[in-house]
């Protein structure tokens, strides 16, 4: 029998009005999912229930996160560990293919898909690519054979029961300093978010939890708190970008595999970031080539610390406060991400 999908409350009619006003990807509003009050699209409401009543099978690959912390090449590492290093295929086949995005069609409006198709409309391909990611990924995960390997944003709280399925999930965290810029640039480069604001508007509402996928801390902390479960890795960017020859084998004895040295040094120079932007066929080109992101924007500098281009003192000042303040409660901190602060 299936279960009811966690409930939901819309976004009050203001902040939804105003919000409106700056995010054109979205032409309904959002709503609060569970009791943690996770935002989300509108299009939560039709979907949610088929997101909830998912089955995974005991031998899914997960990759889970918060946006924009590493995901991306996350997921090619984990792929290629999980099949053979097959650069080959890595070659020929879009990652969004080999690693579905379990619920990027939350994100798609009907209007704004619609339009995206019109834009499109001498273009088949083009067409059937649009049409293809609007589909709930409940459908078409489904039909996909084991094992299958899978992309998700959600927090844990909105997953099937992965860890005790027998799923093997690798969880990414970032600081919030650089995933809020992150985030900002991809919302502002996303006709399915078309955000038109400026970073200091987008880091408010990230702070006050009104950015898809919010709360960034419950998010964290939910997996923080599963992280000695046997089939979750919980992964920092922080330490893939410090050392990524060990990080590598930090995954690859999780998944199980092993390697020479020799392999896993072919594997970091195929995954530095230099090559790994410029890369068709994870930096999302065929999204780009439909309209639905700017060129340039999805993979972007890699790295930590960028954010420090962006803030100004007031925004830093805040976050700062914010952090000190969601750190308290725990023993998770950041390695290698100096942000003033004692996180011990």
């Amino acid at each position: 029998m299936a279960e009811q999908a966690p409930k939901y409350e819309l976004l009050s009619k203001e902040k939804t009005k105003e919000m409106l006003e700056l995010f054109k990807g979205e032409r309904t509003g959002w709503v609060l999912v569970g009791p943690e009050k996770y935002f989300l699209a509108s299009n939560y409401i039709q979907q949610g229930a088929g997101f909830y009543n998912f089955k995974a099978r005991p031998d899914d690959i997960w990759v889970a996160s918060y946006p924009r912390s590493g995901t991306t090449w996350t997921l090619e590492l984990v792929w290629l560990l999980s099949n053979n290093l097959d650069f080959e295929t890595a070659g020929k086949r879009f990652l969004a293919e080999r690693f579905p995005f379990l619920e990027f069609s939350i994100s798609n409006h009907p209007e704004v898909t619609r339009e995206i198709m019109e834009m499109n409309k001498d273009d088949e391909a083009k067409q059937q690519l649009c049409h293809e990611i609007s589909k709930p990924g409940y459908d078409v995960v489904a039909q996909m054979p084991s094992p299958r390997f899978i992309k998700t944003h959600f927090p844990f709280s909105m997953l099937p029961g992965l860890l005790d399925v027998g799923c093997k999930v690798v969880y990414v965290a970032r600081n919030p300093k650089d995933v809020a810029v992150s985030w900002y640039n991809l919302n502002k480069a996303l006709k399915t978010q078309g955000y038109i604001g400026d970073f200091s508007t987008f880091w408010d509402y990230f702070q006050n939890d009104l950015t898809p996928y919010s709360p960034y801390w419950t998010h964290l902390k939910e997996a923080w708190a599963l992280k000695n479960h046997p089939n979750l890795l919980f992964m920092f960017y922080e330490e893939m970008t410090h050392d990524f020859p060990t990080a590598i084998r930090k995954v690859t004895k999780f998944l199980n595999k092993t390697y020479t040295d020799e392999q896993l040094d072919k594997l970091a120079t195929y995954l530095h970031i230099k090559n790994f932007k410029d890369n068709p066929m994870v930096n999302y080109s065929e999204f780009k080539a439909c309209g639905i992101i700017k060129p340039g924007y999805f993979v972007r500098k890699g790295g930590s610390g960028g954010w420090k281009d962006t803030f100004t003192p007031e925004i830093d000042a805040k976050a700062d406060k914010w952090i000190e303040e969601n750190l308290r409660d725990t023993d998770l901190c950041f390695p290698f991400f100096n942000n003033n602060i004692d996180n011990n």
